[in-house]
């Protein structure tokens, strides 16, 4: 073999490794994602459902929360984006009973062909609150004795997606009932503190009911359970005079609704001559931000007995 055939089949030979190796290479780095996705993809509402499934499927799930900070369920509206993560989702978990009002009719057909779970609607329904309209008062985890009762149709919606780590799910799920039992015992002894008389709480929508009745704390709201309505001028009047009446040291604005009618309230009880106090901004219907002790069910339950606690004191 002459000296150029010699040197083209040398040639020839290299650039076959290369493009074997490059080959190799690219099929290596397309297949990492894959391998690296070993967890189910879980689609939950609301800062409070995600932090359950969290707590309970440990580093098994991935959570893509479609509602972060300061977003009011009740009006929450869902983007095409939204729509794709449902989709694709292995199982889809929302709080239920109408919380999610505007997301109904997109769970209810997604509901037919995929896992979901809705925590709250496995609740005994003789610990619901009744409301004016057709479905029961939502704001369930209010009463931390009663939210912790929506670990278990997760752990049983987990367990159904991944059978074998069930063990797994069963042991946090254990763990984390037992956390929020003792805060049930916290929240109870904070605000057993205040003295009777001034046990009385002034937010912006009627969303602490379930509070209230957990914690023998009277609840007083501008806006009712849903914030779809605005609250009228009789409503904020006579707010005003049960204030003025009774003394209210403080209210409390929340995160995920607007100031203005808090503002209003304000102003009119300074019209009465009664000065009224902001005692602080409580998370309702959302948590706080990621990462910080109040972007979790357990931190943000806490700040709102801390604040209520000190407000009304």
């Amino acid at each position: 073999m002459d000296s150029g055939r010699r040197a083209c089949w040398i040639l020839t030979g290299l650039l076959c490794f290369a493009l074997f190796t490059y080959v190799g290479c690219e099929s290596m780095s397309s297949s990492a994602p894959v391998a690296a996705k070993t967890r189910w993809q879980v689609a939950c509402t609301t800062g409070m459902v995600a932090d359950v499934v969290r707590e309970v499927g440990g580093v098994h799930v991935e959570i893509n929360q479609l509602m972060g900070e300061g977003v009011d369920p009740h009006l929450y509206k869902a983007s095409p984006g939204d729509v794709r993560i449902l989709e694709t989702a292995d199982l889809i978990c929302y709080s239920g009973l109408h919380l999610e009002g505007k997301l109904a009719d997109t769970l209810s057909r997604l509901g037919g062909r995929k896992l979901t779970c809705a925590l709250a609607e496995n609740l005994p329904k003789d610990r619901l609150l009744s409301t004016e309209g057709s479905f029961p008062d939502p704001h369930v985890w209010f009463d931390v004795s009663l939210w912790l009762e929506t670990i278990e149709p997760v752990r049983a919606a987990l367990e159904k997606l991944d059978p074998a780590h069930a063990t797994e799910f069963a042991e946090r799920a254990a763990r984390y009932r037992q956390e929020l039992q003792d805060l049930h015992v916290e929240c109870k002894a904070k605000l057993a503190s205040i003295p009777k008389a001034r046990r009385v709480l002034v937010t912006a929508h009627d969303a602490f009911r379930y509070f209230g009745r957990a914690y023998d704390i009277e609840v007083k709201a501008i806006q009712g359970i849903s914030t779809e309505g605005e609250a009228g001028v009789k409503q904020i009047n006579e707010l005003v005079t049960f204030i003025a009446t009774h003394q209210i040291k403080s209210v409390f604005t929340e995160s995920s609704i607007s100031e203005r009618n808090m503002q209003s309230l304000i102003e009119g009880c300074g019209q009465r001559g009664h000065q009224v106090a902001r005692g602080g901004e409580l998370f309702s219907d959302a948590m706080g931000k990621a990462g910080t002790p109040e972007g979790t069910y357990i931190g943000m339950v806490r700040h709102n007995v801390e604040k209520i606690a000190a407000g009304l004191k």
